[in-house]
């Protein structure tokens, strides 16, 4: 069911030293099923230890985290079975990688679930032909690109067949074949109906691509709603190291110039707006 809470975080607090500073100093938000969330904020806000809460890495200090209305389960049949369903794509793939080859990466997960063999392999197949991975199927994990790596990290997760996935940073230190090979799986994630939640500093990729930003700053989300609403706010922006996306900053310009009317709705993207410039007479 779509608008259907599936994660919530009440009150969340986490320390990493014994309660003196906070990473989360009272975290509360809500992430509906089946939404495309850019989570932004300056490094250290808290982004990916709230991540690393979201499927039991850490446990918080304080408060609850809430997955299908329930609280998280830390025995180790609570956490197998939520770690199915909320996948991490972790910025570093070396964090994430372990097998000797790509194929027993990616079958690892599966096999786990206790699937036959042969419907796993059937199914690592599919993903590794969907990632454009099969060329490096027997190849070790290890003698892999950064962006084949973050390719295969990816995989590990779909296979899955995750509710929620979590993308730190899945852009950072990829060449742009990479980075077009990566955004290619993200919507298809999406158009599959999974949520997925990402870091990013892009703030154009955000604007264009997400259907909810939520700012971070000290530990707590200082702004949460549609990228419209959120990048009209200079001030947070400024105190959260992001800039507006340049189609707002351009739109504004050209509208205080007389040259886009007052009524236009903002567009998503430069394309967009080109779009709308396009539209007008010639002079």
């Amino acid at each position: 069911m779509m608008n259907e809470v599936i994660l919530k975080a009440e009150n969340v607090f986490y320390s990493y030293d014994d309660g003196k500073t906070h990473s989360l100093n009272g975290l509360s938000l809500e992430i509906r099923r089946g939404k495309k969330i850019a989570v932004m904020g300056a490094n250290g806000s808290g982004k990916s230890t709230f991540f690393l809460c979201c499927n039991g890495v850490y446990r918080p200090s304080e408060g609850t985290i809430y997955f299908h209305g329930k609280p998280v389960d830390y025995s180790r049949k609570g956490l197998l079975q939520l770690r199915q369903k909320v996948g991490i794509v972790f910025q570093d793939p070396d964090n994430q990688l372990f097998s000797a080859s790509v194929f027993q990466e990616i079958s690892f997960g599966i096999l786990n679930l206790g699937v036959p063999e042969e419907e796993a392999r059937k199914e690592v197949e599919r993903i590794m032909n969907e990632m454009e991975i099969t060329p490096y199927r027997d190849r070790p994990t290890h003698a892999l690109s950064g962006g084949q790596k973050k390719q295969v990290s990816i995989a590990d997760i779909l296979i899955m067949k995750p509710e929620i996935v979590i993308l730190d940073e899945p852009a950072a230190a990829l060449d742009p074949k990479h980075t077009v090979l990566v955004n290619q799986a993200v919507d298809r994630m999406t158009g599959e109906g999974i949520t997925v939640m990402m870091a990013t500093h892009d703030v154009n990729y955000a604007m264009e691509w997400a259907d909810e930003v939520m700012i971070f700053r000290d530990g707590t989300v200082a702004a949460h709603g549609v990228p419209e609403q959120v990048f009209e706010d200079k001030q947070l922006l400024r105190e959260t190291n992001l800039e507006q996306p340049a189609v707002l900053q351009l739109f504004d310009s050209l509208k205080k110039k007389g040259i886009l009317k007052e009524e236009l709705p903002l567009p998503r993207s430069l394309g967009a707006l080109l779009q709308e410039i396009e539209r007008l007479p010639s002079r």
